[in-house]
């Protein structure tokens, strides 16, 4: 059986079981528990609700806009025509390309973690899903990845847009800061987070769209957090 480290043994004596707690208290629980000499990411986990009246099960998929960003580095990728490859570049993306990036996509080998495109180089890029689609990377209108508008999309990347969407069993998980953040800065990052959630229920759902909710830190122990 593998023994518990030291630090994580003092991380225990911090644990609260079978107790819900506020996010404020929640978050300096989680600070004090980031010990490791990294910049350790601090998550939210939330378990929602899948089941309507009528349509089926939900299914989220949005946005967020952190107002003091993720503190995550993203390598974006612009596909878009030649005559915006100069726009482009300017924008702050780290690879720009066109026809030159789809050859690149089609081997399977590429080195960014999100990918915008324009509405124009979508048709060329879409008999490429099967490469893009499970690893998260294939660009939708609704996050915010097909557009005309490269510079706000990248830069809403940059600044703090991230992707929010739950598995099979209805578990999401997304970052929200980092340890080196503030404690106002994760709070105000949390709370917008979970009310940009609680603004996807659907109509035809009749209870709570969250169900659970829990605070971490990447190398840290999870508190349950008071809706």
């Amino acid at each position: 059986m593998k023994k518990n480290s030291k630090r994580y043994k003092e991380i225990l004596k911090n644990s609260i079981k079978d107790k819900k707690i506020n996010a404020k208290d929640a978050l300096d629980l989680v600070k004090k528990n980031s010990t490791t000499k990294f910049d350790e990411s601090i998550d939210v986990s939330l378990r929602i609700n899948l089941k309507q009246s009528k349509g089926g099960d939900f299914n989220l998929r949005t946005v967020v806009k952190l107002p003091n960003g993720s503190g995550k580095k993203v390598k974006i990728a612009v596909l878009c025509e030649n005559d915006k490859i100069s726009e482009a570049k300017k924008s702050g993306a780290d690879i720009v390309g066109s026809d030159d990036l789809i050859e690149q996509i089609a081997t399977g080998k590429f080195n960014f973690n999100k990918l915008i495109c324009t509405p124009g180089m979508m048709s060329k890029l879409g008999k490429h899903g099967k490469v893009l689609g499970p690893k998260g990377l294939m660009p939708n209108p609704k996050l915010g990845t097909v557009s005309n508008d490269i510079q706000k999309s990248v830069q809403d990347i940059k600044t703090g847009l991230i992707e929010v969407k739950n598995d099979k069993d209805g578990n999401v998980s997304s970052t929200i800061g980092r340890k080196s953040f503030t404690k106002e800065h994760l709070l105000e990052n949390y709370n917008h987070y979970i009310d940009s959630i609680k603004k996807e229920k659907p109509d035809a759902m009749k209870n709570e769209l969250i169900k659970s909710i829990y605070l971490t830190s990447s190398m840290g122990i999870s508190y349950k957090v008071r809706k």
